[in-house]
């Protein structure tokens, strides 16, 4: 009876060791040169969240690997999605944890994924955003949304917000000198014209710079923006003329205010001050924010144009940090209609995350606003140097591994993201 008892206990205790052990193990998707697909890598770790599960983000590991419990459904995605990982036992854990704690690299728990909204008109077509063929192509759910949900209040069922390549400013892009017989030019000003005057305003400007604010109010509520190209810039300039016209008569009917520059108000802006507008109809810019005048002049081509990832502190500043995760330090520059920001025009408190070495561009950019936060990413597509108006979308399963993709990506984890507090 003894025996028997005893027997019994003994494989009790070889269940409970087995089970045990099988918690304790990991999977660790790497993110350095070695991973098959980075983009998807993202898009698991972005399932598993769902799923209730935490993930650690392992800052400065391995180009910011992503680690968390093993169960064979994450083991089979992965291979699904020719994403590359290794199973890894506790001591393995506990030695990567070992060089974490001594290196300038750090844990970040994330613990819930974050609701996700693409503000866009609905006359965009899906691969004229960069953002959302990245979210497309990872798999990571998201809403379309543009004016009339943000007028209504419904941003605060989402935690993190893009802006497409949106012009605040009410000018539909600035394309009026060469695009405005264009079909697709006519149809984008009569879907804002229609927009403005089903929410109540005389003019595009008018009802942009409202939308603007509701942004603005958005982050200071605690919500996260992301923005590339042309957004990034009108929605400075938007804020700063709140109270002024500066959109010349050939786009809105009435004359700019001849002391418009004078009269912006930079103190209202994100991130640029002492900038000038441009009010000329014909000329395709907005400001002298933008530096792409810098680089048609010089001609620099795909071969010479790149800039370069700042490298923080990831257990003093790990939110910048989180922002810059990569396999490379350097990444290949790209055009857009604002293609990078004039550094000296980049207001003081602003932190750089990436900047051309050598000149006064900055092109990734980061800010705190309330209880909120924006980045700012210069260029249209990272993939697709120039992206000229009609050209056809990106494919990104050929560029499974675009550093300049996982910039974007590493925007969409970051509102998941608590600091992990570890005994030493």
């Amino acid at each position: 009876m003894f025996k028997k008892s005893l027997r019994i206990i003994l494989f009790l205790f070889f269940l409970l060791c087995l089970a045990t052990n099988s918690q304790a193990d990991k999977i660790l998707i790497h993110m350095d040169l070695s991973q098959t697909d980075h983009l998807k890598a993202y898009g698991v770790a972005y399932w598993v969240l769902e799923q209730g599960r935490n993930v650690e983000w392992l800052l400065n590991y391995r180009g910011g690997s992503f680690m968390t419990d093993y169960y064979e459904e994450i083991a089979d995605l992965c291979r699904l999605r020719g994403v590359g990982f290794e199973q890894i036992d506790f001591s393995q854990a506990a030695s990567i944890y070992k060089v974490i704690e001594e290196n300038n690299m750090e844990v970040v728990l994330l613990e819930k994924a974050p609701a996700i909204a693409i503000y866009a008109p609905p006359n965009k077509e899906p691969w004229d955003d960069a953002v959302t063929l990245a979210l497309t192509y990872a798999e990571i759910p998201y809403t379309t949304l543009w004016d009339e949900e943000v007028l209504k209040g419904e941003l605060e069922k989402y935690d993190w917000l893009h802006l497409h390549h949106e012009d605040f400013t009410g000018q539909y892009g600035k394309f009026y000198g060469p695009y405005r017989n264009a079909l697709w030019y006519k149809q984008e000003q009569l879907t804002c014209e229609l927009m403005a005057k089903k929410l109540g305003y005389r003019k595009v400007s008018d009802e942009k710079k409202v939308v603007a604010r509701a942004l603005k109010d958005y982050m200071a509520k605690g919500g996260f923006v992301f923005a590339m190209c042309s957004a990034t810039e009108t929605m400075d300039i938007a804020l700063s003329a709140e109270n002024v016209d500066i959109v010349p008569q050939e786009l809105d009917g009435d004359p700019v205010d001849p002391d418009c520059q004078s009269k912006l108000d930079y103190s209202k802006s994100l991130a640029f001050t002492d900038f000038e507008v441009s009010i000329d109809a014909y000329k395709y810019e907005h400001s002298n924010i933008d530096t792409s005048p810098d680089k048609t002049a010089a001609q620099l081509g795909l071969e010479a144009d790149y800039f370069t990832l700042f490298d923080f502190s990831a257990k003093l500043d790990p939110v910048p940090t989180m922002l810059v995760q990569n396999h490379v330090s350097v990444v290949q520059g790209f055009m857009g209609q604002t293609t990078g920001f004039r550094k000296s025009l980049v207001k003081k408190y602003v932190t750089i995350l990436g900047e051309t070495e050598g000149e006064d561009e900055v092109k990734y950019i980061h800010g705190n606003f309330g209880r909120g936060t924006w980045t700012f990413y210069g260029g249209h597509d990272p993939e697709d140097y120039t992206h000229r108006v009609g050209d056809p979308p990106t494919d990104l399963s050929l560029h499974k591994n675009s550093p300049g993709y996982r910039l974007i990506l590493n925007n969409i984890l970051f509102p998941a993201a608590k600091k992990k507090e570890r005994k030493t």
